[in-house]
């Protein structure tokens, strides 16, 4: 489905059912260098289990016209943006990596907009080494190598991936790879930017009042799970959900169990 927001076409995924203002809406962020995809199993299944679903493809990435945004305070503003194109007065925001930086600072700015938080590979602060910062911005195909390599727990699928023989690593490549073909302005340098730069996340999660949810991966080295204690600390009654086997790529590596942690969470 197609929006306009600020002027451009912004798309969500919508888990091929029509938007129904009678039911409540989950609103899926993805992360540096991705798009809604991400959240293939995931977003169709809440989409056919009771909810609205809006999986936005971020500006600059995947369908959504425009330039990449340069700071996670730009992309909060764009998704509530979005959210008021759509028709949303609240929804359940699941964010994963540079998605949760975004989910935290929306709830902040707009916490009547937010009814509950899911963080996925979440981390704050979620700095960038120097070394991935510059393969980002001078040698694009090395840093999506780096990234494909520590986002996964091994070269090998789980046995809960979607086929027989789906090779996970290689899909995560080819999407980063596409959003390079389509959008060839630096948009993993200006994601990973916004990332490194972002200050706001403890005073952003001290406003949050929202019950909320961690969803960490146990083997996770972009994010470990450690890297969530300042947000977990300052989120009053947030609670945590820690996935065997699992690497930054949680939906990918771990697509029931990250689901059925987020039924679990929407539902109660």
């Amino acid at each position: 489905m197609l929006y306009q927001v600020n002027g451009q076409d912004a798309y969500c995924y919508t888990g091929g059912k029509l938007f129904n203002p009678e039911l409540p809406t989950v609103a899926f962020i993805h992360g540096a260098q991705n798009d809604h995809s991400v959240w293939a199993l995931q977003t169709r299944y809440f989409a056919h289990h009771g909810y609205n679903v809006l999986a936005v493809d971020l500006p600059g990435h995947g369908r959504s016209k425009g330039a990449a945004l340069a700071s996670v305070e730009q992309l909060a503003d764009w998704l509530l943006a979005l959210l008021d194109a759509a028709g949303v007065q609240q929804a359940l925001l699941v964010g994963h990596s540079m998605g949760s930086l975004i989910a935290l600072e929306t709830c902040a700015r707009a916490p009547a907009r937010v009814g509950k938080l899911a963080l996925i590979g979440a981390a704050y602060p979620m700095k960038v080494s120097d070394a991935l910062l510059n393969a980002a911005r001078d040698q694009e195909q090395s840093a999506i190598d780096m990234v494909n390599i520590y986002s996964h727990s091994s070269i090998a699928q789980k046995p809960s991936c979607p086929g027989p023989g789906f090779y996970v690593m290689g899909a995560s490549q080819r999407l980063m790879q596409r959003i390079s073909k389509i959008n060839p302005a630096q948009v993993f340098y200006t994601d990973f930017s916004a990332c490194n730069a972002y200050s706001n996340g403890e005073q952003a999660a001290l406003a949050v009042a929202c019950p909320t949810l961690f969803v960490l991966g146990k083997k996770d080295m972009m994010t470990p799970a450690r890297a969530t204690a300042a947000l977990s600390k300052a989120i009053a009654g947030s609670k945590t959900t820690l996935i065997e086997n699992c690497g930054h790529a949680l939906m990918a590596e771990q697509p029931d169990a990250v689901l059925n942690a987020l039924y679990a969470f929407a539902r109660a």
